[in-house]
């Protein structure tokens, strides 16, 4: 066993020493086509968002009643509303802020999601009480229980981030339970066990670098259900004040107009799709290269 550690040390320190970018997992990543046309588009959208305040030509809530209703031109290139608020504004802080949501759900899913399946996962005595809770809220359609919660805290901006969180941590927790389930079994962790070491030092040195792949794929999807039910709260009044551009807001406001003036709802609509198509055939190619079963079958 002491021969075999030692023979096993020296591949640990040379894939430690590895940058990832010259791994078998990165040049698997940049020759799947879905995966790098997902990429692009979410660099685009992750772009305009970063640097809304140089692209955004005016103020987003910059009021011009003479100019309202002036469909996409060369002076107003995504029109304006009814009144006469640039649109190309309003969307691009409409990106900032529904990354921003989408951003701070996926952090809260990464910390509590990974502390919920880990507990579970690990400890047996907890994992009926978790998991009883986690399935208590999945019972729940997501948008609807997401619209509970947020009708019962109010509409605000920190309001839609702790409803999409509560909606998608159990699911999260799920996933990284059932990684967790797996490689608690397997040899090297057992070793750790008969060997003395602490079950944080288990948990955070052998299981959970083993339970990343699932974990970061879950995470890819999450963003884009975010954004999009983000959308939502907001088009039905119950995420971002009504003052604040935001996607869902925009295309709440233009479906009075939408016959003379298509442009208010459509624009935002697009901007929706595009990041969630970008973020979802992100989560496809990572699941396709990181999914060891879809590996198997492949092979």
């Amino acid at each position: 066993m002491a021969s075999e550690v030692a023979d096993a040390a020296p591949v640990v320190e040379r894939a430690k020493r590895t940058p990832f970018w010259r791994t078998s997992t990165f040049r698997r990543l940049i020759r799947h086509r879905s995966f790098m046309i997902g990429l692009v588009l979410f660099l685009i959208v992750l772009f305009v968002a970063v640097f809304a305040g140089w692209l955004a030509p005016s103020d987003p809530n910059r009021l011009a009643i003479r100019n309202r209703f002036k469909p996409p031109q060369a002076d107003f290139l995504f029109g304006t509303d009814n009144l006469g608020r640039n649109m190309l504004s309003r969307v691009v802080y409409g990106a900032q802020l529904s990354l921003y949501i989408g951003a701070w759900v996926v952090v809260l899913n990464a910390v509590f999601g990974v502390i919920l399946g880990a507990a579970s996962g690990y400890f047996r005595r907890l994992d009926g009480m978790l998991m009883g809770l986690a399935d208590a809220l999945m019972a729940f359609p997501p948008i609807l229980l997401a619209i509970g919660i947020a009708a019962a805290l109010g509409p605000s901006v920190y309001t839609a981030v702790i409803a999409l969180s509560i909606v998608y941590i159990p699911r999260t927790g799920r996933i990284v339970r059932a990684s967790v389930l797996v490689v608690r079994e397997m040899e090297f962790v057992q070793a750790a066990q008969a060997a003395g070491a602490s079950n944080w030092r288990i948990l955070r040195r052998h299981i959970m670098p083993n339970c990343m792949a699932p974990l970061i794929v879950q995470l890819s999807f999450i963003f884009a259900f975010a954004v999009l039910t983000e959308a939502i709260l907001s088009f039905l009044g119950l995420g971002a004040p009504p003052t604040t551009p935001t996607w869902g807001i925009l295309i709440a406001e233009g479906r009075t107009y939408i016959r003379e003036a298509w442009w208010i709802c459509l624009i935002p609509g697009l901007a929706i799709a595009i990041t969630v198509l970008g973020l979802n055939l992100l989560g496809d190619g990572l699941r396709d290269v990181l999914d060891p079963r879809l590996k198997i079958e492949q092979g």
